[in-house]
């Protein structure tokens, strides 16, 4: 089955003036998608006897240098602290593309990439194409540390540029025809002030639509590397980011129409004495529910949405029930119907689709498809990458839908939940009540966010409210009840997954200790641990010797076009310094160890 086939739409009955609230459901179809068995061949066991009590309680020493940097020679060390050091200078990071622009010019191209190769690019990317990543992926691997294959080229755009493409490709022909006419809402909006997304984002890669055949190209590098992560890792991860692969337009009208459906759902809740519960509590009486509907103008009989027999016999539906008022429909444009809160009624998002862009959404769904499929034949696991509020929703849902097909029996598709959103927690526990109720495997990423910046600065001056938390200790009390709600979920049917995406030490440890009173062992390879290339190696390979199943993000592509991408790790490390202070001090006592007992010239056995 193609995704494109479950793609849900809002169906509107009568839309010449939105009276009628008829909205028909469909029920899930199962799908038994096909998933080939590789063979997973045993690793020579790694000593990990200084880390763990054999008494089912998991201890690791994150302090003892030795083991956690053994997969490093005296010479990467040194280019390490000299990288964090650098790092640690505001001059040289606010004004790292100036400086790496201006050593170019003086040093010739060929100098400065070997310059970039034995320091930034050395520390932070793996190489520049699928072969010569392989020397570093497979040292990782002797150690016990997979890879999450990331291709992290991008166009490197001026501000202009990048917010002239972004405003074409987020407006819709009817929106620049009419652009009074269409029931837009301002967060769902591109606005020039915020069209170029580069801006304050220090840790994930933006895309900006060209065209289709651009999006057609990212799916190619997309499908070289889900194969390479196939050929170089075993289990491995890819990731992909689904502004690169369709007109972001498609993604901020869908997201609208979620969102207000959202919104209608808790509206109606509220109206029932509903409101303050969490989001899964709240249930509306389908008795009620028509009265209600019935006062505000609408016509038709809300309990024959609800076919599902359970949902009679209990007599209400949740959530996840109201988001099944879904129909496929031949017509993408009949998915951009909403409800309007004040008048109760339906009405069309937009007043229409062209042929072409209902062409576009065609692709758009298609490319997802065909990299899905072909994330199966290869036995790697697809990883969709968050993105902004004003995306993520429809961005979640596509994701959902991918699940639904491909995460039947393992989970091959996970989502990513940013922490540092106030809603991350009724997303998470919602997907999680939906892959019980359905028998699909849930996947999960949990990160603390990229975006905050933006996000914030975009809704100050547009004047909704605030999707953040208010500071880092509320978005760490929000990632750990992320993280335990779906670690919960595997102590319940061992069927879902999540990788624990956090360099901060507090996080894993929290992990451990949860592990530890739930008896999840590691070789469940049921929780798993991610951090990025040339950082926080002291977390990541004393979790691999101690036999979880830990994963390093694995950035490459040519040294002049990861410029972005390395001018982004200057600032984030920076923005860490708490973090990379440590490590810096882990670094210098290691080094010493090694100059003081004779080992200077240590080279790592692979």
């Amino acid at each position: 089955m193609s995704l494109r086939k479950t793609l849900p739409a809002f169906g509107l009955a009568t839309i010449g003036n939105a009276r009628s609230l008829v909205i028909s459901t469909r029920r899930h179809r199962s799908v038994q998608a096909l998933h080939p068995t590789k063979t997973n061949t045993q690793e020579e066991p790694i000593d990990a006897r200084q880390h763990v009590s054999f008494s089912n309680k998991i201890s690791i020493d994150f302090e003892q240098t030795k083991e956690a940097y053994k997969s490093k020679d005296t010479l990467e060390l040194l280019r390490s602290l000299v990288v964090f050091k650098l790092c640690s200078y505001d001059i040289l990071v606010e004004n790292n593309k100036e400086i790496m622009d201006l050593s170019r010019k003086l040093l010739g191209q060929k100098t400065f990439e070997q310059f970039m190769k034995m320091t930034f690019y050395g520390q932070f990317v793996a190489g520049e194409d699928h072969q010569s990543i392989r020397p570093v992926v497979q040292k990782n691997q002797a150690y016990g540390v997979g890879a999450v294959l990331d291709y992290s080229v991008e166009e490197d755009l001026s501000q202009d540029d990048a917010g002239r493409k972004e405003m074409e490709s987020c407006m819709s022909t009817s929106e620049k025809e009419s652009p009074e006419a269409d029931h837009r809402e301002e967060k769902f909006t591109a606005r020039r002030k915020f069209a170029d997304r580069h801006e304050a984002v220090t840790s994930a890669r933006t895309y900006f639509y060209a065209d289709e055949t651009k999006c057609d190209q990212h799916m190619e590098t997309f499908l070289k590397c889900i194969k390479a992560s196939g050929g170089s890792s075993e289990d491995g991860f890819s990731a992909i980011k689904m502004t690169a692969l369709g007109r972001p337009q498609f993604l901020l009208q869908f997201s609208e129409v979620l969102v207000k459906w959202r919104r209608f759902f808790s509206f109606l809740a509220a109206k029932q004495g509903k409101d303050g519960m969490e989001v899964l509590e709240q249930k509306l009486d389908l008795e009620q529910l028509q009265t209600c509907l019935a006062s505000l103008g609408a016509q038709g009989n809300i309990l024959s949405c609800f076919s599902d027999g359970r949902l009679h016999s209990s007599g209400v539906v949740d959530m996840l029930d109201w988001n099944r008022l879904i129909d496929e429909r031949m017509k993408t444009s009949d998915l951009l119907v909403v409800p309007n809160l004040q008048s109760g009624r339906l009405e069309l998002l937009l007043s229409k689709f062209t042929e072409e862009e209902e062409r576009q959404l065609e692709r758009m769904l298609q490319r997802l498809d065909v990299l899905a499929k072909h994330a199966v034949e290869n036995g790697v696991r697809l990883m969709v990458d968050a993105e902004q509020t004003y995306f993520q929703p429809a961005i979640s849902r596509l994701t959902v839908e991918m699940k639904r097909i491909f995460n039947r029996d393992k989970a091959v598709v996970f989502n990513t939940y940013q922490c540092y959103l106030k809603e991350a927690f009724d997303n998470v526990s919602m997907d999680v009540e939906l892959s019980r109720r359905e028998g699909w495997c849930f996947g999960a990423k949990v990160v603390r966010g990229a975006y905050m910046y933006q996000e914030r600065s975009r809704a100050a001056e547009i004047g909704y409210e605030d999707p953040i938390n208010p500071d880092y200790e509320s978005t760490n009390r929000m990632y750990h009840r992320c993280l335990d709600y779906v670690l919960e979920e595997i102590e319940r049917n061992k069927k879902a997954n999540v990788m624990v995406a956090s360099h901060n030490l507090d996080t894993v440890k929290h992990t451990l200790r949860r592990m530890n009173e739930m008896g999840l062992a590691p070789t469940d390879k049921t929780v798993y641990f991610g951090q990025l290339l040339g950082m926080c190696d002291q977390i990541s390979f004393p979790l691999a010797q101690a036999g979880f199943p830990v994963y390093k993000y694995v950035p490459y592509g040519p040294v002049n076009e990861v410029i972005p991408y390395l001018s982004r790790r200057a600032q984030e490390n920076r923005g860490i310094m708490k973090g990379v202070q440590m490590e810096r001090d882990l670094l210098w006592k290691e080094l010493m160890r090694r100059l003081t007992s004779g080992e200077v010239f240590y080279s790592p056995a692979v």
